[in-house]
């Protein structure tokens, strides 16, 4: 634990966002060869994959993630981000440590398992692009292909638990860009002027009726305007404004009609508007529902109650968050090709005991009051995360690949 601990303070030190992950893919390719991994770098960008041969049987992969995010740091902690404006708020770091320690004790426990062990490092998660980049770059031609994928999330539940959904945890998203089309002019002559700030403004308040308006109550959808930017000076009306909107559902048919009613209250706002071009709209990323293959998932959730005791696993209700995990499995088969590949995810509790109970009597108190993931106060606590997290992997990989031959197993 002593390294882990170094090896995830040294990370979260250190955060890259999505793209630029040098450091982060250096210091996990270096552990991951110090155990005993053949191990590959820059894939799809700066991903990292180690592969540790075992004899036959299964092949199982691990996934963590290596990116950060551009958030300013609040904490105060010792340990706090020494990148101005960038730092882990969503506990890749945490994830990858978990990796890292997994990965060195299945090594060293490589007597009780057979198969192969992949154990991947992948970028760029928080755009939603990095699956699919490494699937793009062979990721499954050039490493030996998954029979099961798995993965864990810190989540604001009490550290030392984990969390587990029977079929679907998270959501499918997508997120488009809207680029507003005005013309500029000055501050003090508006009429002379179609102003894109305008525009901006009454679609950020009318795309929420997408919501409130266009979807059923029990047909769970969120919007959320998350940036917006026009003009450079308080006396001059810009000629564009630029909206970033994302949208989560459960059901890819409603995520499909709400971004069809985007883009359509967005052509309409701007004819209201006098704009003489009509916006741009192109979609950034888009991500695919995370289901778990209800075996898969099962083998896990026993293998935890074994390890943790049943007091230890909980139940998650299904998330609006999203991932590009999917992709890894049967969502992502029109990029890999390889049918059949079962995934397993699961949540990872993060707060401490004091910061748990002082935060109010009840879950939902709780919830409201600690600082969720993307915030820049979100710390877990690091002892129980990562022991936790690095049992819950250990014992998920070896459920899922073979035992020894009759006889062979170490203590």
């Amino acid at each position: 634990m002593k390294e882990v601990v170094a090896f995830y303070l040294a990370v979260h030190r250190e955060p890259e966002v999505a793209g630029e992950e040098v450091r982060t893919a250096g210091r996990f390719a270096e552990w991951l060869r110090g155990a005993g991994y053949e191990v590959a770098g820059g894939v799809g960008g700066h991903g990292v994959v180690g592969v540790l041969r075992n004899g036959t049987g299964p092949t199982v992969w691990v996934r963590a993630e290596l990116d950060a995010l551009p958030v300013a740091e609040e904490t105060g902690l010792a340990y706090a981000s020494a990148v101005p404006g960038v730092m882990h708020a969503c506990g890749h770091d945490a994830h990858l440590a978990c990796a890292a320690g997994a990965a060195a004790e299945l090594a060293r426990r490589a007597a009780d398992w057979r198969g192969t062990l992949v154990v991947v490092g992948q970028p760029a998660e928080e755009t939603l692009t990095g699956a699919a980049a490494m699937l793009a770059d062979g990721l499954y031609e050039r490493f030996p292909a998954p029979d099961v994928v798995l993965a864990q999330h810190t989540a604001p539940l009490p550290a030392g638990m984990v969390a587990h959904a029977e079929g679907q945890l998270l959501a499918a998203s997508a997120t488009v860009e809207i680029v507003l089309h005005g013309r500029g002019g000055h501050a003090s002559a508006p009429h002379l002027a179609v102003d894109p700030v305008v525009t901006a403004a009454a679609l950020v308040l009318r795309l929420q009726t997408v919501v409130s308006r266009e979807t059923g109550p029990g047909e769970p959808l969120v919007l959320t305007v998350g940036a917006l930017h026009a003009g450079g000076a308080g006396n001059v009306i810009p000629d564009t404004a630029v909206m970033e909107v994302t949208l989560r559902a459960f059901a890819p048919a409603t995520l499909d009609r709400a971004l069809a009613a985007v883009a359509r209250i967005a052509r309409a706002e701007a004819a209201a508007s006098g704009a003489e071009r009509e916006p741009e709209i192109r979609e950034v990323s888009r991500s695919q529902a995370t289901v778990n293959d209800p075996a898969a998932a099962a083998a896990v959730r026993a293998a935890h109650e074994r390890a943790f005791g049943p007091d230890r696993v909980t139940r998650w209700q299904p998330s609006l968050s999203t991932e590009d995990f999917p992709l890894l499995g049967p969502a992502g088969e029109h990029l890999h090709g390889v049918p059949g590949v079962r995934g397993a995810y699961w949540m990872l509790g993060s707060v401490g005991p004091r910061e748990w109970a002082a935060a109010g009597s009840t879950a939902a108190e709780r919830l409201s009051a600690l600082p969720p993931n993307h915030s820049p106060r979100f710390h877990p606590h690091v002892p129980l995360t990562l022991s936790t997290g690095i049992t819950a992997m250990v014992t998920a990989a070896t459920t899922h690949l073979a035992p020894p031959p009759t006889g062979t197993a170490g203590p």
